[in-house]
């Protein structure tokens, strides 16, 4: 186990400071952003980006619901291209005669022998299924033909017009698609990057020592007669009654008793509600009290948002937190670790690595974002409607990791939250085009060693065999896209340590 995660670990071997079964600590704990925020900015935030492409890998994931485009995406026209097809009357015959023809071999038809049926009843019996196979039989053939004498690449699936398709006839047919656009990136290499300050912080590094101890402290229960004081949890007893004014309110859930047999209060603890804190800093225990609390509009239990509150409450007992020493013991509950000296030395390490990525890594966003903003251009929808998927995917496991069903996922309003995607997912994807341009500029590769490398850490993570995760991805594209994503990575490292000040 790393020290980073020994510090991070909750402490699990006292449940005083979670929610009791009666919810009490709602109404005395102010909430933190991430629980304010609730499941809803998961799909708003949706995790860090690392400028993924519209390709970015989602397999594995069987989510609630689907984004998929049964018509495809309306295209952007400025990126639509189209080619229009013929096919000689000849071909299109053969390939009649061809697809009948074994038709006749596999028929089993009343009356006539395997092989035998006459040609004339198999074109009549199945000319639909005749007319689609030799569809599929031409059509991808022809349209690869065409993209390819006239050198286009498209980034969509074609969407087919105009087909006429009759045996004896020439085919006919119009195929609109998308391509890339054409990006500019004169200057790219004057943009200025900021080199951030990553050394770590002694206070940084000394709060995370506190948190480890924190995590793995406990509760013991305070013999000696004396009132609560700050850094105290009291247990508490308590009901509450909400005052309202509407009749109709008072009638409701409002008129139900908030309730708590067995709540833990930090005195003086910064998610405290002060109220509660005021009135039990100083009593002991055994005995009981009556205060009231007004909480404000916008308070992250929804019920008492703006309205005031009238407590009973019974101190039923005091509890003290003991952190551990800082001592070798201490270190070997942490990890592998013979020295408490051994532990910080491997915590500061561990600290000042993660700082400093995180910090570049914001800092090369900038640089992206930065690109973004000076080379404008239209992008293909299909590719756009791509990366919101990725986005939404990327939420979505962020809600089922909350705790929120398939059903709960199924009743999201989608279409709300693709539009609510659309922005960032279009910087996004303009930010992954443009490193894509300046990797084939600065001719960047990613080498078999580094893709070798990502590979075993993606099948580290997935706990899945190397091999087998190579075989799934080969299957689907994934490979691709993991050359894809290391090659913009690797050129926007490249770049940031070529532009940073």
């Amino acid at each position: 186990m790393s020290p980073t995660e020994s510090a991070t670990t909750p402490h699990s071997g006292d449940d005083t400071q979670q929610p009791n079964e009666s919810g009490a600590q709602e109404p005395i704990q102010e909430q933190t952003h991430a629980e304010e925020s609730g499941q809803n900015a998961a799909l708003e935030d949706a995790e860090h980006h690392d400028h993924d492409h519209a390709g970015h890998d989602h397999e594995g994931h069987d989510h609630a619901h689907d984004h998929a485009h049964d018509d495809g995406p309306t295209f952007n026209p400025e990126c639509t291209r189209q080619v229009d097809v013929e096919v000689p009357a000849e071909e299109v015959s053969r390939m009649f005669a061809s697809v009948v023809k074994r038709y006749r071999r596999s028929a089993r038809i009343p009356g006539f022998r395997a092989g035998k049926v006459p040609e004339t009843v198999i074109r009549k019996k199945f000319a639909d299924s005749i007319r689609q196979d030799v569809l599929e039989e031409i059509l991808p053939v022809q349209f690869r033909t065409a993209i390819e004498k006239q050198g286009i690449q498209p980034v969509s699936q074609p969407q087919v017009t105009s087909l006429h398709l009759a045996d004896g006839e020439p085919m006919r047919f119009q195929a609109a698609f998308e391509v890339l656009p054409d990006i500019d990136i004169a200057g790219y290499d004057q943009v200025k990057a900021d080199r951030p300050q990553t050394d770590l912080e002694d206070a940084e590094f000394e709060a995370e020592l506190n948190q480890a101890r924190e995590s793995h402290s406990t509760m013991e229960p305070v013999e000696e007669d004396r009132p609560l004081a700050d850094g105290d949890f009291a247990q508490i007893r308590f009901t509450g009654l909400v005052h309202s004014e509407d009749s109709a309110e008072a009638e409701g859930e409002a008129a139900r008793p908030i309730e708590g047999d067995d709540a833990t209060v930090e005195i003086g603890g910064t998610n405290t509600v002060e109220a509660f804190t005021s009135a039990l800093r100083g009593a002991k225990t055994g005995q009981q009290m009556q205060f009231e609390v007004s909480y404000p509009e916008d308070f992250t239990e929804k019920r008492l948002a703006g309205k005031t509150v009238a407590y009973d409450v019974e101190v039923k007992g005091i509890r003290k937190k003991i952190l551990p020493e800082l001592d070798d013991a201490f270190a070997k509950q942490l990890g592998e670790y013979e020295t408490i000296d051994a532990f910080k030395e491997k915590l500061r390490e561990h600290m000042a690595n993660d700082k400093r990525r995180r910090l570049e890594s914001e800092a090369k966003d900038k640089m992206v974002g930065a690109f973004v903003e000076r080379f404008q251009f239209p992008v293909p929808e299909s590719l756009l409607q791509q990366q919101i998927d990725a986005r939404l995917d990327r939420g979505l496991r962020a809600l089922a990791a909350q705790g929120m069903s398939t059903d709960q996922m199924r009743n999201l309003d989608f279409p709300r939250l693709r539009a609510a995607q659309r922005d960032q997912a279009l910087n996004e994807l303009r930010g992954s085009l443009i490193l894509d341009r300046i990797a084939a500029v600065e001719n960047v590769e990613v080498t078999e060693e580094e893709f070798e490398v990502q590979l075993q850490l993606l099948a580290y993570q997935a706990r899945e065999p190397l091999e087998a995760l190579r075989k799934r991805l080969t299957e689907d594209g994934g490979l691709t896209r993991i050359r894809e994503q290391l090659r913009r990575e690797k050129t926007a490292d490249q770049l940031f340590n070529k532009l940073a000040a």
